[in-house]
C-alpha cells in the first residue's frame, strides 16, 4: 500500500465511523419513539384504568356488525400518545414535529390494523402476527423518510427491529402486570 492510499485511509476513517455512529444513533432515536407511541396508550390504561377511556370509534357498528375499531382503541391513547411522543423527540432533539408525525402515523397504523382485524371476524385483542406490528411501524418511518433521509434499507431493518423488540417487550410487560396479554 502506497503512502498516500494508507495516509487517505486514516484521514477518512474517522468520519465514516461517525457516519455510522450517527445512523446507528438515529436508529436507536427511531425505535425509542416508535416505543414510546405505541407503549404510552399500554401505559396509560394502567395508570388511569377506565378513567378517559373513549372509544375512538365512539362505539360504531359498521353492517357487517363488528366495530369500526373497537372499545380498546380510546381517545385517551391517541392524545397521549401524541403527547408524550412529542415531548420525547423534544428530549431526543429531534424536534416535536417528527414526535407528533411518528405518534399519529403509528396511531393510524394501529388503528388500521385493528380495522382489518374487525373485518376479519377477530375477536378484540386477538393475535395477528405482523398486522399486529408492520403497520404501527412502517406508516411513521414512511412518513419521516425523507425528513431523515432514510433508505428503504433503514426502513427495513427498523420495521423489523420494531418487530423482535415489541414482541420481547410485550412478554416482559406482561409478566410485570402492566399489559393484559404477552402479545
Amino acid at each position: 500500500m502506497n503512502e498516500s492510499r494508507l495516509l487517505l485511509l486514516i484521514v477518512e476513517t474517522p468520519s465514516d465511523v461517525v457516519a455510522g455512529m450517527s445512523d446507528w444513533m438515529l436508529s436507536l432515536q427511531l425505535l425509542v419513539l416508535l416505543g414510546v407511541a405505541n407503549g404510552t396508550p399500554i401505559f396509560a390504561k394502567k395508570l388511569l384504568q377506565g378513567r378517559f377511556s373513549t372509544p375512538l370509534d365512539g362505539g360504531l357498528t359498521l353492517p357487517d356488525g363488528q366495530p369500526l375499531f373497537g372499545a380498546s382503541k380510546t381517545v385517551r391513547g391517541v392524545v397521549l400518545s401524541v403527547a408524550c411522543t412529542m415531548g420525547a423527540a423534544s428530549l431526543l432533539h429531534m424536534g416535536w414535529i417528527i414526535g407528533v408525525t411518528i405518534a399519529a402515523m403509528s396511531m393510524l397504523g394501529d388503528l388500521l390494523s385493528s380495522f382489518i382485524k374487525r373485518r376479519l371476524h377477530l375477536p378484540p385483542h386477538a393475535q395477528a402476527f405482523g398486522l399486529d406490528q408492520i403497520p404501527e411501524a412502517l406508516l411513521p418511518l414512511l412518513a419521516v423518510k425523507r425528513r431523515l433521509d432514510l433508505t428503504s434499507g433503514d426502513i427495513a431493518v427498523l420495521v423489523i427491529a420494531f418487530i423482535v423488540l415489541e414482541l420481547v417487550l410485550s412478554r416482559i410487560l406482561f409478566r410485570l402486570e402492566i399489559r393484559d396479554r404477552p402479545y
